[in-house]
């Protein structure tokens, strides 16, 4: 099983970041890859739209509004890889006021891949992400 992790740190309260990217069917909201989100299932499973027009089918798998973190697997996804997990979280930094720390991690099984290309791979998308809500947060 392959593992990843991406995280960076934001001039916002971990409240404020929540409240744009907690819920599950906000990713359209900060996400730049994923200009389209539909909602299924009684809110537990989205059928995301890339650019491309590729789909993407995940279903959450846990969600915690007070420790602002949720879980997810991916059902369906032009991605080399089953037994996708990942998680997104959101923590107030301790010691440092207004500032908030947002983590992206997932584990997976590569198929017809490496780990390393597998991890590259979601750690580039988890990075890029990322970036984007950082951008996304300075408008």
């Amino acid at each position: 099983m392959a593992t990843t992790t991406a995280s960076v740190d934001v001039l916002r309260s971990a409240d404020d970041v929540w409240q744009l990217i907690g819920g599950f069917d906000a990713l359209p909201d900060w996400l730049p890859y994923i200009p389209k989100s539909e909602l299924g299932e009684g809110g537990r499973v989205r059928r995301l739209t890339n650019g491309d027009g590729d789909v993407i089918v995940e279903r959450l798998k846990a969600f915690d509004d007070e420790k602002r973190t949720y879980s997810y697997a991916i059902e369906q996804a032009p991605f080399p890889v089953t037994d996708y997990l990942s998680t997104l979280t959101v923590h107030a930094v301790e010691g440092t006021p207004g500032t908030a720390r947002v983590e992206w991690s997932g584990t997976f099984t590569p198929v017809g891949v490496s780990d390393s290309e597998a991890e590259a791979l979601f750690h580039g998308i988890y990075r890029d992400g990322l970036a984007a809500l950082v951008q996304t947060l300075k408008v």
